[in-house]
């Protein structure tokens, strides 16, 4: 099973405009994106993209209005993916060249098993809330909750309809996957995604802050979330701890690398951890901007992004990072590398390609 070696796809844009969408879509436009499949374009290549990865050597792209644009030729062509909605989409992930997850707006889970070419619709926001009064009427509630609020609340969910975003999704072998989104919202399943079931209870998260990312390595995973909400898992999600860290505003990504981790955020925050629970120390980053995208690059360096299109590197394991040539004077909301090292992100202007430069050459 081939996952991306993680990528805090969630950048500071997209998780704004998915929150403006809970407030400012009138309640019949939900159900109406939902239906309405994404309309073929031919400027499609440079739509606003949120997300982007791999299916074995293909790359995919997710972005605005449901569309998903995917290139065979290193990012020389790019065609549209038949999708059966038309709400942003924020991430994708694959399990191997033909299977993979779409995740966005209005609660939306897409299913390919093409490599990305024409995708299912498998869950919306409905459907998750009803899949969270279940586990309230069951008993299954996060640690230290009152049953009585956790039933209003779930209630709520219902009556708001399909307006929560999902933010991310991971599967840890091809059965045992984990999503996560607004409010504190997260589903598991233990059936290769055929059926899912709320796992409110596997997290001490008590204010319900957004969970924006999802970082894995191995059995372990990290989540970084809104207000500073970090969680990390020893046993493949099944159950979380929150660590404290020095930083109380949002963390948008998160990046593991074995026992260390490195979270990234608003306003150039950058912390890392030799160890889960460990101290956390700040990194050393030249940007007081927001940092939107983040991944481990082959050689072992680590990569961010900010708001304004800037890279930066690190080869000392996040303790420093610095400015890299590449900048594309536009947003960015995520990277991925091709077996061949070259670097595509996704933004604003669709789909860059940027040649990077050894790490001797900073």
């Amino acid at each position: 099973m081939k996952l991306i070696s993680h990528v805090g796809r969630v950048a500071a844009a997209r998780v704004t405009a998915a929150l403006l969408v809970i407030g400012a879509m009138p309640a019949w436009a939900v159900p109406d994106v939902l239906e309405r499949p994404s309309a073929p374009s031919a400027k499609a290549a440079g739509a606003v993209m949120l997300g982007i990865t791999q299916a074995g050597a293909r790359l995919v792209a997710v972005g605005e209005r449901g569309i998903v644009l995917y290139s065979d030729d290193a990012g020389a062509h790019w065609r549209q993916a038949a999708v059966p909605v038309s709400v942003s989409l924020v991430g994708a992930r694959f399990l191997n060249q033909k299977d993979g997850w779409a995740v966005g707006h209005s609660g939306v889970l897409l299913r390919t098993g093409d490599g990305g070419k024409s995708w299912t619709k498998h869950l919306d926001g409905t459907a998750a809330a009803r899949l969270v009064v279940t586990a309230v009427s069951e008993g299954r509630l996060p640690p230290g909750a009152d049953p009585a609020r956790a039933q209003a609340d779930a209630e709520r969910l219902v009556a708001e309809g399909p307006s929560k975003p999902f933010f991310d999704i991971h599967f840890f072998d091809d059965r045992n996957g984990l999503l996560i989104g607004a409010f504190g919202l997260a589903l598991a399943t233990s059936d290769g995604g055929a059926t899912w079931r709320a796992a409110l209870e596997r997290f001490d998260n008590p204010k319900a802050k957004h969970l924006y990312a999802i970082a894995a390595d191995g059995d372990a995973c990290v989540i970084a979330g809104e207000q500073g909400a970090v969680f990390y898992s020893s046993d493949r999600g099944r159950s979380f701890r929150a660590l404290a860290t020095p930083y109380e505003g949002t963390y948008f990504g998160a990046i593991a690398a074995g026992p260390r981790t490195v979270v990234f955020g608003m306003r150039g925050n950058v912390y890392w951890s030799e160890t889960p629970g460990g101290a956390w120390r700040k990194s050393d980053i030249a940007t007081t901007q927001s940092l939107t995208a983040g991944l481990r690059l082959q050689d072992g360096s680590l990569l961010l992004t900010d708001e304004t299109g800037r890279l930066f590197r690190s080869t000392d394991g996040g303790r420093s990072f610095q400015p890299q040539a590449g900048a594309t004077g536009a947003p960015l909301t995520g990277a991925v590398q091709s077996a061949d090292g070259t670097l595509f992100v996704s933004g604003v202007r669709g789909v860059t390609k940027i040649a990077l430069p050894s790490p001797q050459g900073q």
